[in-house]
């Protein structure tokens, strides 16, 4: 099966703990896992202060996503992003220069 290279970045609310994150990202990394994705890479970015008021908040954690899937998978991740309380916002991308990269 041929797969996409996706970028899903998303923003958690600035009073969510480091426990509760982890625990976020473990659940959509085994969330990508389970329904085929391949070369999940995880990077948080941190605390960082929004150009605007997202939902009454200035401030975010930033999250980063970096998987090869298919574009079912991206709608399943991106319904159970839109379910959680904590996420503020997320956003997914296609990768088309990372196609050539091995991970």
């Amino acid at each position: 099966m041929n797969f996409n290279n996706y970028e899903t970045i998303y923003i958690l609310k600035p009073n969510i703990t480091e426990a509760e994150n982890l625990t976020l990202v473990h659940q959509y990394k085994s969330l990508i896992k389970k329904n085929g994705g391949q070369n999940i890479l995880v990077q948080h970015k941190g605390r960082r202060h929004l150009n605007y008021n997202i939902k009454s908040y200035y401030d975010g954690i930033y999250v980063q996503i970096n998987y090869a899937a298919s574009s079912n998978l991206v709608k399943i991740l991106e319904k159970a992003m839109h379910l959680s309380e904590p996420i503020i916002r997320y956003l997914t991308i296609k990768n088309n220069y990372m196609s050539h990269i091995k991970i």
